[in-house]
């Protein structure tokens, strides 16, 4: 039997007509406090996640941040380079998990987080639910996850599919992270009835968003006022966070300087909102034709 026929499969319980990959309850995360972050394409989710991890290092929290992208890159600015993904180490020993020890897989980056690059299959093939359980599967086995108090999935572009969204299965709360502008608000839009469906069946529920590399927030602000929603962090548009990840490094091992000193606390604030517990919020998300009309100018 290959690893894709082992795959367990819940039908028709996440939602009108879905397929979902469903979690083993063997799988469960315990003890930590799991986020899953989401956003569109290029948005900035592992700038923010591995800046937020950093931000839970630097108060003394013991962080695990995963990464849920072929491209294996959430986790480099920890690292300072580009991690080996979960799945091809299991394809070098023929899929016998059983002879990887977590060095193999897990590297420690600044602060003492602890790197997971989970990967994913190649463009048409597979499924990425079933590389999140395999990653999730190995750190259990080698008891990683006992002594985290925060894991981060940081999730690949849109919810595409129910695979993609497996890490929320895990969360107990996800984060979406958005620009001021439309193909941004909208992506946030559609990921909001994804994470709406699975929390009929699994604790996540939404913490709010992260406006991105944006000078302003009306849009975002708008859009959160007529669903339900909320904006929870504001991260300006400068220039320090370009260069940190053209330096491969999180903010918090930049030069200080005003900008950088600036998105530092900005961090540190919203990780320790985030460790405090935030309330879960349950927004109505709109159809496409009315966020079309809510949003930009006449």
């Amino acid at each position: 039997m290959s690893p894709r026929d082992e795959i367990p499969v819940l039908r028709g319980q996440d939602g009108e007509g879905s397929v979902q990959v469903h979690q083993d309850e063997e799988l469960r995360i315990e003890g930590a406090k799991v986020f899953s972050v989401y956003g569109k394409g290029g948005i900035g989710k592992s700038t923010t996640s591995s800046n937020l991890s950093a931000a839970f290092a630097r108060m003394g929290k013991r962080v695990l941040q995963i990464g849920c992208d072929p491209k294996h890159d959430s986790t480099f600015t920890l690292t300072g380079r580009l991690q080996p993904t979960v799945i091809d180490i299991l394809k070098e020993v023929d899929f016998h998990a059983e002879e990887l020890r977590p060095e193999d897989y897990v590297t420690e980056g600044w602060g003492g987080v602890q790197c997971v690059e989970a990967g994913g299959p190649p463009a048409g093939t597979g499924c990425g639910g079933y590389v999140v359980g395999q990653t999730v599967k190995l750190l259990k086995q080698h008891h990683m996850l006992d002594d985290a108090d925060v894991v981060i999935f940081d999730v690949l572009g849109d919810v595409v599919c129910g695979g993609f969204a497996a890490p929320l299965q895990h969360a107990d709360r996800a984060l979406i992270v958005t620009a001021n502008d439309f193909d941004s608000i909208y992506a946030m839009n559609r990921i909001i009835a994804a994470v709406q469906a699975k929390s009929q069946n699994y604790k996540v529920r939404l913490a709010g968003c992260v406006a991105n590399r944006s000078k302003d927030t009306d849009e975002v602000d708008r859009y959160c006022g007529k669903v339900g929603f909320r904006r929870i962090a504001h991260m300006a548009d400068v220039d320090a966070i370009r260069r940190s990840r053209l330096k491969k490094k999180t903010l918090f091992e930049m030069a200080d300087e005003p900008d950088i000193e600036a998105c530092r606390a900005e961090y540190l604030r919203l990780a320790e909102a985030l460790w405090r517990g935030t309330d879960p919020l349950a927004p109505a998300p709109m159809e496409d034709r009315d966020i079309f009309e809510l949003l930009g100018f006449d």
